[in-house]
């Protein structure tokens, strides 16, 4: 049997709105979690005193998320449909949990967005929506969960498929392309199999829709590129970095150079779901072995790629960002967290170049002296230390990033141009 194609799915929406359920439920329909499971979940689910929670607790395995009933951290669990092979990851709702967010949505092919047919558009359905466009994800189903709790009425359903499908064009996602799919995770209605509760609903289900997406087209012909999440030193084995490979492909015995440090080594062995890879390619998770390289001379946010074409290296770049959640107003000089790749690191917005129209991308004013919510602009950014930064137009993976300040998303954006250090 040929290997199904393999895709990064992400499940994303307001905090309760059913996001964790929704993925116990598609992992139990679909035979990935057993009934010897799914019992123990409902055992401790009543030890917790969370009747309706058995689902989500398949995904929440930390038991402080479980008292809390809250996602915190990603969860990656595998699945796999008629057409593909899924790898879910579980972005977290909760508000101080959105920049686990960032980093799920940045390894994401595609995602569901959730929305809870009884509660309507919240405060994170929007910030994800735009996240979800601006690091890159071009494929969106909307699964409008939670129809068991309006009566599976079908003028609701349209109401709030109206107003989802308003938000997702602002946010310039092409409504045309996009599923809406009604159905109730606690129940099991139309999430893998069709339900005569939803006689008036004609789409697929929620497990159909998905073999709808289409898998991406890796971009192996790319220099590598591999953002490092984690390093390790592993006894007999020496320093073994983690990461997702993004462009490019890396194979053993490859000559690689880490940046910003400049340190070069070779690839000895390369390592996925403990088995050794001949291959890596964009989209795997892998740990990979280097040679006389010390695990305190590669860090989190460092990228490897090939000695013969060193990932770019700078402390100024400038980007096009969208201003989605400030309180008052950005103007030059402010200082936030950027997240860009596995990277997290203070940048200051040094100039404010022009402000452009959202809808026609024409320039609207040159040099405005500050940026409120909903505005899309030009700007300069100067990084508190050299790190490394692609052109979005270069190596899209890595050059799509997140503001965070205050705990929550402030703007995000993508990197138009890079002065090299």
């Amino acid at each position: 049997m040929a290997e199904k194609p393999h895709m990064n799915l992400i499940f994303i929406g307001h905090i309760d709105h059913g996001k964790s359920t929704t993925v116990g439920r598609l992992l139990y329909d679909t035979k990935t979690i057993s009934e010897q499971d799914m019992k123990k979940l409902k055992e401790e689910v009543t030890k917790y005193n969370r009747p309706t929670f058995e689902f989500a607790f398949v995904m929440d395995q930390l038991k402080e998320e479980r008292e809390r009933g809250i996602t915190i951290d990603i969860m990656h669990r595998d699945f796999q449909t008629p057409k593909y092979y899924f790898t879910i990851i579980d972005a977290p709702g909760h508000r101080d949990f959105v920049k686990n967010m960032i980093t799920g949505a940045s390894q994401a092919d595609a995602a569901v967005l959730v929305v809870s047919c009884a509660d309507g558009i919240q405060s994170q359905t929007r910030e994800h929506a735009y996240l979800a466009k601006v690091l890159g994800i071009s494929q969106l189903i909307v699964g409008l969960n939670k129809m068991d709790a309006v009566n599976f009425d079908r003028a609701k359903f349209d109401d709030v498929k109206n107003k989802v499908s308003e938000l997702l064009k602002t946010v310039g996602y092409d409504i045309s392309k996009i599923t809406f799919v009604p159905y109730s995770a606690l129940e099991g209605s139309n999430v893998s199999s069709k339900s005569d509760k939803l006689s008036w609903y004609n789409g697929p289900t929620l497990l159909g829709a998905l073999d709808t997406l289409v898998a991406p087209k890796k971009p192996v012909e790319k220099p590598l590129r591999l953002p490092i999440q984690d390093v390790y030193s592993i006894a007999g084995f020496g320093t073994v970095p983690v990461g997702r490979v993004e462009t490019g492909v890396m194979k053993p015995g490859d000559q690689v150079i880490i940046m910003p440090s400049g340190a070069k080594t070779e690839v000895k062995s390369i390592e996925m779901h403990h088995q050794q890879l001949q291959t890596a390619e964009p989209g795997d998770n892998v740990g990979f072995n280097v040679k006389g390289v010390d695990k305190k001379d590669i860090k989190r946010g460092d990228v490897v790629g090939p000695a013969s074409n060193p990932p770019t290296v700078t402390e100024e770049f400038t980007a096009q960002i969208v201003v989605i959640n400030h309180p008052t107003a950005i103007a030059p000089g402010y200082t936030p967290v950027f997240h860009i790749h596995t990277a997290q690191i203070a940048a200051t917005i040094t100039e404010l170049l022009e402000k452009k129209d959202p809808k026609t991308g024409q320039t609207m004013q040159k040099n405005p002296e500050f940026l409120k919510n909903g505005d899309v602009a030009l700007v300069k950014i100067k990084i508190s230390k050299p790190m490394v930064v692609e052109k979005y137009s270069d190596f899209p993976q890595l050059g799509r990033f997140a503001i965070r300040d205050m705990g929550q998303t402030v703007a995000a954006g993508v990197v138009l141009d890079v002065v090299k250090k």
